[in-house]
């Protein structure tokens, strides 16, 4: 049994794809079904159902997923406590952020939160949402920085990991003032954010059922909010963007509302981290922090 079998096991799991899993695994399709196979022989048993529209858990592979988190966890945890008492690791705190909260809220944050204790060093890893929460559960970084809302539960296993609010945004539905201008009477075309964005999965909850009320016509899709900023900014289209992202555009007129107040989407900035115990630094960081 290899971990990397854990690994993909968790990336289907997670994903409900081939295809999507493969890709945020780095892997081609072909071979990282391969290794779902090597891992369900070795297991003894199927777990995963097979259909046109994806992959999903069978009974068993519900049964195993919490105990295969929580041994990926493990070893990395053994890896990095072995690191720390031999002094090959350095004393870095490893962030993974979503892109917005990377070029926006983390060098304010961060700067602020080192006021309470200095911090030796710092490395930031900037991806998607699903792709840091992979890194969070692979054990690659201490902590996950993310918009949250309530309304929308977190994949990562509540009982395995633990938040703290430490900022506040909100989703505005932005777009340029000639697109509002020419879509007063027609439907408005909708720029989205795709499956593995944070951000998507908020927005999405906050629409169903309401697109055709809201006349939102699917025009363009990206998992990064920077991107479908700047479509917004060329009139392809409405989007809920991060106020933390578009203050500058919307304070010089080149963003506009697009909708009303009642449609904007309130959100946490959370930092999330194992409920298990990580190393001397980044505990020391954590309890620093105020909530």
């Amino acid at each position: 049994m290899e971990l990397v079998w854990l690994e993909d096991f968790i990336a289907l799991a997670e994903n409900g794809s081939f295809v999507r899993a493969a890709d945020a695994r780095h892997v081609t399709q072909p071979a990282f079904s391969r290794r779902i196979r090597s891992f369900e022989s070795w297991i003894g048993v199927e777990l995963f159902t097979r259909t046109p529209q994806g992959a999903n858990l069978t009974e068993a592979g519900k049964h195993i997923l919490p105990s295969v988190l929580d041994e990926v966890s493990r070893i990395y945890r053994i890896r990095s406590e072995a690191q720390e008492l031999a002094g090959k690791a350095a004393k870095v705190l490893q962030f993974a952020a979503t892109h917005s909260l990377s070029f926006t809220f983390f060098p304010r944050w961060i700067r602020a939160a080192e006021r309470g204790a200095p911090i030796e060093a710092i490395r930031l890893h900037s991806d998607s949402m699903a792709s840091c929460e992979q890194m969070l559960v692979h054990g690659q970084v201490q902590f996950l920085l993310c918009h949250r809302h309530p309304e929308v539960p977190p994949q990562l296993p509540h009982d395995q990991y633990i938040s703290k609010k430490v900022g506040d945004d909100i989703l505005v539905p932005l777009a340029s003032p000639a697109l509002a201008l020419e879509s007063e009477e027609t439907s408005m075309p909708y720029l989205a954010y795709t499956e593995e964005s944070g951000l998507g999965r908020i927005v999405r909850h906050r629409l169903q059922g309401k697109d055709e009320y809201l006349q939102l016509k699917p025009h363009f899709s990206s998992h990064l909010a920077a991107v479908l900023t700047s479509m917004a900014l060329e009139g392809k289209g409405i989007a809920w963007l991060p106020k933390s992202l578009t203050e500058q555009e919307v304070l010089d007129g080149r963003l506009i509302r697009a909708l009303d107040e009642r449609w904007d989407i309130p959100l946490d900035i959370n930092l999330t981290r194992p409920t298990a115990p990580i190393n001397t630094s980044a505990e020391t960081f954590w309890s620093s922090l105020n909530v």
